[in-house]
């Protein structure tokens, strides 16, 4: 078995571990095994079945330790069992397995052994300084002396006993809070905190498989403000489709604060997760997905979109509209995406359609455009738009067209329709 052992502190690293900070940890780890258990100070993971997802042992310690960190790790080690990772985890050893963990635990002191406290006093008028020395001594005396939890301990730490632990459950909703390590004036400062947070989500969130489409920072101004400067303020950040980026979301977030001036020194943030949706991640290749390639372009939209102003950005976005010069409309790019239903139609459709048609003149009952025009598909009927009024006009929008597929000797194929007033010219195929 693969167990890691993580032992958590706050940013200065001189205040008291809280339980806050081991629970944010424990969300934050659940990303990479549902076996994760709370065990005193530390967080305990059994990885042993997530090894290969994560890419191997070094891959899944490198990204472990590397973000772990950036949360506020303290130490990291690897073993065999939750326990003996504990125990090599508080002697600042890593590696639990490039010898024999009994060999490796015998030299640690007692003290990185929970049980052995309430006896250490004890154990060192005996001549006992390392967990070799405890357990040196004979087990009936051990047993008779102090207690069955000292040698219960001792045998689960070697592997000789099987360990029992209260796995952690996954919070419905995300909500964290950090206290600042000193009072922030400017906002884009709060960025520094923000990070964290937002790492502590990127997990949660793929721990649900999730990502987020909106998320609220929240911040609390210090008790020696000025009144009028009131308790704090907000600021929801949206995405135009689910992500658990923590770049991206960094970037996007750093791109709002530059706008924020703060009326009071700031002491804590809070980060909520407001929209959270399904993120399934698709890949159409069977080997790794290595190295992202490229930005997306909504994750561009959204940046260009947080700088400039959401009214400035925008995109073409369809409507449930089967007349053509209404169906795209402009819309703000960080807005998302209108879900439209499945839609089928009999014709290709033109890749440039005109401003508005144009009337053709005819040859007979033959639609003329740079030469008699030949139709090859059709008729496709689009009829609608009595709902639609022209501004305050007392007139709807409604058409009566029959589509064609046309071929002109000169221009190429076309997109014509007919009316009752005669034929139009509507748009080219690239």
């Amino acid at each position: 078995m693969l167990w890691s052992a993580l032992l958590p502190s706050p940013l200065d690293g001189t205040a008291p571990r809280t339980e806050a900070t081991q629970r944010a940890l424990a969300t934050w780890a659940l990303q990479f095994t549902p076996r994760v258990a709370l065990v005193e100070e530390a967080v305990l993971m059994e990885v042993e079945a997530s090894v290969r997802l994560f890419g191997g042992q070094r891959a899944l310690r490198n990204r472990v330790l590397g973000e772990g960190r950036e949360l506020g790790v303290a130490q990291l080690a690897w073993a065999p069992n939750g326990l003996a990772a504990l125990a090599l985890a508080r002697a600042g050893i890593e590696n639990g397995f490039k010898r024999p963990l009994d060999a490796l635990l015998d030299t640690l002191p007692m003290a990185v052994l929970s049980a052995v406290h309430p006896h250490r006093l004890t154990l060192e008028r005996i001549g006992c300084r390392t967990l070799g020395d405890v357990r040196a001594l004979p087990r009936s005396g051990i047993g008779r002396r102090f207690d069955q939890h000292l040698l219960k301990a001792l045998d689960q730490a070697y592997g000789f006993a099987p360990e029992v632990h209260e796995w952690m459950t996954l919070p419905d909703a995300f909500e964290e809070r950090l206290e600042l390590m000193a009072r922030v004036e400017q906002a884009p400062a709060l960025l520094f905190g923000a990070r964290r947070l937002l790492r502590l989500l990127s997990g949660w969130l793929a721990a649900r498989r999730a990502g987020v489409t909106a998320f609220t920072l929240k911040w609390a101004h210090d008790a020696m403000r000025a009144r009028a400067a009131g308790e704090g303020g907000e600021i929801t950040i949206r995405t135009a489709e689910p992500t658990r980026d923590i770049e991206h979301l960094c970037r996007l977030l750093a791109e709002h604060l530059a706008r924020v001036e703060l009326p009071a020194p700031v002491g804590d943030l809070v980060l909520v997760a407001t929209e959270v949706q399904p993120l399934h991640d698709v890949s159409a290749s069977l080997l790794p997905d290595a190295l992202r390639q490229g930005e997306k372009l909504g994750l561009v939209l959204e940046r260009l979109s947080a700088r400039l102003g959401p009214q400035r950005v925008l995109r073409p976005v369809l409507r449930e509209d089967h007349r053509p010069e209404w169906m795209c409309r402009w819309q703000p790019a960080a807005l998302p995406l209108p879900r439209l239903s499945a839609s089928a139609t009999d014709l290709p459709q033109p890749g440039f359609v005109l401003p508005a048609p144009l009337r053709l003149l005819l040859r007979g009952h033959r639609p003329l455009y740079e030469g008699e025009l030949l139709l090859l598909l059709g008729p496709q009927r689009v009829e609608g738009g009595w709902w639609d009024r022209v501004g305050d006009e007392d007139r709807m929008r409604n058409v009566v067209r029959d589509y064609w597929v046309a071929l002109s000797p000169q221009a190429g194929v076309l997109w014509v329709f007919q009316t009752r007033q005669g034929w139009y010219l509507h748009g080219h195929f690239a």
